[in-house]
Order: structure tokens, then C-alpha cells, then sequence
């Protein structure tokens, strides 16, 4: 097991792993953290999305100062 790819997992989690995680390898660990990263690069471009098409429902003149404040 790397200390690099748990340190990885570590920043991906956005807290220290838990202690039984120390027990996978240094490949289940980087697929672990590819997968948390993939996920959450997912569903901020949904949030994204979800917003742009939320915008649809303000009007026109009031899209840009919304979006500004939106997505300072």
C-alpha cells in the first residue's frame, strides 16, 4: 500500500481515510479515488445544468446580474 495513493484518496474524500482503507492496495486505492473524482466532476456539471436551465426562468434582462451572482 502507497502512502501517495492514500494520501490521494485522503484529498478526494476531502478528510483522512478511514484506518481499514489502509488495507486495499495501492491500485484498489487510485481506482477508489478516480472513481470519487469521476463522481463528483458527474454532478457538478449536473448542478451546472440544472442551474443554466433554472436561469430559463428568469427574465431576460435580469439573467446577467443573477448569473454574476450565481457564479461569482
Amino acid at each position: 500500500m502507497s502512502n501517495e495513493a492514500l494520501s490521494r484518496l485522503g484529498t478526494e474524500l476531502g478528510a483522512e481515510p478511514p484506518n481499514s482503507l489502509a488495507e486495499l492496495t495501492s491500485d484498489q486505492l487510485a481506482l477508489l479515488a478516480d472513481a470519487l473524482r469521476k463522481e463528483r466532476e458527474s454532478r457538478a456539471a449536473g448542478l451546472g445544468e440544472a442551474a443554466e436551465a433554472a436561469l430559463g426562468l428568469v427574465p431576460a434582462l435580469a439573467r446577467g446580474p443573477v448569473r454574476r451572482i450565481l457564479f461569482k
